[in-house]
């Protein structure tokens, strides 16, 4: 289920990541020729690089529509379902970008962009809850991790089959921008097999016997009476609740720092730069130092150290906590974060420094695997019960999309403008997250929903508790000198 399901899911979201990266130079050759022929007019360098960084991050704005339409769609569909009917924009926007350049208009490769990212959005989404809902409580977070292991992957793929050697030449370009649309037709032909959320099933539909058909189908074996009783407990503490709108959740102060949290660490996860280092994986290894000739194959190497961390990460987050990966992820990340600007503000005196550089470049990769890449699309599925969880993976989508729109607009400025600096403003984010992390998220590793809450509880309403209790002490001391002066 989780392979049938990942293949069009968050798999999209890293192979479309990662394509953009070779045939850079002969997409904005293209929309050149197409200036060039419509109007008689050759761009500036600066204009093509906007054009490009447009096309580029136009796919995040994509993304940040699919976060925001993702909670009404499992809703009305179900998790499954949604799954399914998502890949219409991808098949949609794979016809646009193969027929692009027959048709001579790089606008259909904006739109393109778009419409896979609006596909990538809901599946960031819907994937993780659909995973975090079916998985039985002690697997829940290694289940969860595997969005991020098909992420990873796609990333590895998108960069394989990005190559000059593959599709990464200048005839086969279009074919590599709608080369997506084959792990949609995967998910298509395999996903109708397995079953729904039994949490989706038995809390928003109320179908008892179709919970159980998919539990037992999903387990191997009879359900265990535990399992299930305690959906029975959050069906009886959700009953009658209608699910809650995202506006709905900033205004209740019993989900206050849950929502603050997710906010925080979505932002995090694309603010600390990670994501943009395969939107541009170019302009980062040439200022590196590295050949030209030898950064298409270096970049594949980027994909591969997220993609083994991921699968670390995986083996490790039952045995150390969602806690420790994520704090541990940005500490480490902060470190290299300061080395990789020591060793390109020293690039030019010493002939080794370049090769520091890429080595940092990949040990940022492999810290941000190892926590934040796969522990941040968990914490939506256990900090919230199902009536607020749609609209929890709206809110932190969103966050997350509009970060990547954003860093990903203003990367080649940076790097350009900051030079052996450019890092310096993604390692302090990543300092910052971590020192968030120590403070003020709680462990939830093998915890109930009922548990999570609780602890939660104590920040929610830390104020009215200490005025409660100053209360009751101010009480007991007026009754004991009542009583001394009684006696």
């Amino acid at each position: 289920m989780v392979a049938s399901a990942a293949s069009g899911g968050t798999l999209q979201y890293g192979y479309n990541l990662a394509i953009m990266n070779t045939p850079a130079t002969f997409i904005q050759t293209f929309v050149n020729e197409t200036f060039l022929e419509r109007w008689d007019m050759l761009l500036e360098d600066y204009q093509v690089t906007l054009v490009w960084t447009i096309i580029v991050s136009i796919f995040s704005l994509g993304g940040f529509a699919g976060a925001l339409i993702a909670g009404p769609l499992t809703i009305r569909f179900g998790r499954k379902k949604c799954l399914l009917l998502n890949n219409i924009f991808l098949m949609t926007g794979a016809l646009l970008a193969v027929t692009s350049r027959a048709a001579k208009s790089f606008e259909m490769i904006i739109i393109a962009r778009v419409l896979v990212g609006i596909n990538a959005g809901i599946s960031m989404n819907v994937q993780p809850m659909y995973f975090g809902e079916s998985a039985p409580k002690h697997l829940r977070g290694a289940v969860s991790l595997s969005s991020a292991v098909f992420t990873a992957f796609g990333v590895v793929l998108g960069q394989v089959v990005g190559i000059r050697e593959i599709l990464g030449s200048e005839p086969c370009w279009q074919y590599l921008l709608a080369s997506n649309a084959i792990p949609g037709v995967i998910q298509l032909l395999t996903l109708p097999w397995f079953p729904e959320s039994p949490r989706y099933l038995l809390i928003d539909r109320g179908d008892k016997e179709a919970c159980i058909n998919a539990l037992r189908r999903l387990r191997g074996c009879e359900v265990q009476s535990s399992e299930l009783d305690e959906m029975l407990q959050e069906q009886a503490a959700t009953k009658g609740m209608k699910h809650r709108g995202p506006w709905e959740l900033f205004s209740d102060r019993s989900v206050r720092w849950q929502l603050i949290t997710v906010m925080i660490i979505s932002s995090a996860m694309q603010l600390c730069g990670n994501d943009s280092i395969y939107f541009y994986a170019s302009y980062v290894f040439k200022e590196a130092g590295i050949s030209a000739d030898k950064i298409q194959y270096i970049t594949i190497g980027t994909g591969t150290c997220e993609f083994l961390a991921c699968i670390l990460c995986n083996l490790l987050i039952e045995r150390k906590g969602r806690r420790f990966l994520l704090m541990g992820g940005y500490i480490l990340m902060t470190i290299w974060a300061v080395v990789f600007t020591i060793a390109l503000s020293f690039e030019h005196y010493t002939s080794w420094m370049p090769y520091l550089s890429m080595a940092c470049i990949f040990t940022y990769i492999l810290s941000f695997g190892m926590g934040p890449a796969g522990v941040t699309g968990i914490l939506s599925t256990e900090l919230f019960d199902q009536t607020a969880r749609p609209a929890a993976y709206m809110i932190s989508g969103s966050m997350m999309w509009l970060n990547l729109f954003i860093i990903g607009m203003i990367f080649p400025f940076l790097v350009s403008g900051l030079s052996e600096f450019c890092f310096v403003p993604f390692g302090a984010v990543c300092l910052l997250s971590a020192l968030f992390v120590g403070l003020f998220l709680p462990e939830t590793k093998g915890k109930s929903l009922s548990a999570i809450t609780s602890e939660f509880h104590k920040l929610n309403f830390k104020g009215q508790e200490e005025k409660c209790a100053s209360q009751t002490t101010a009480q007991y001391q007026l009754g004991e000198v009542c009583l001394s002066t009684a006696l």
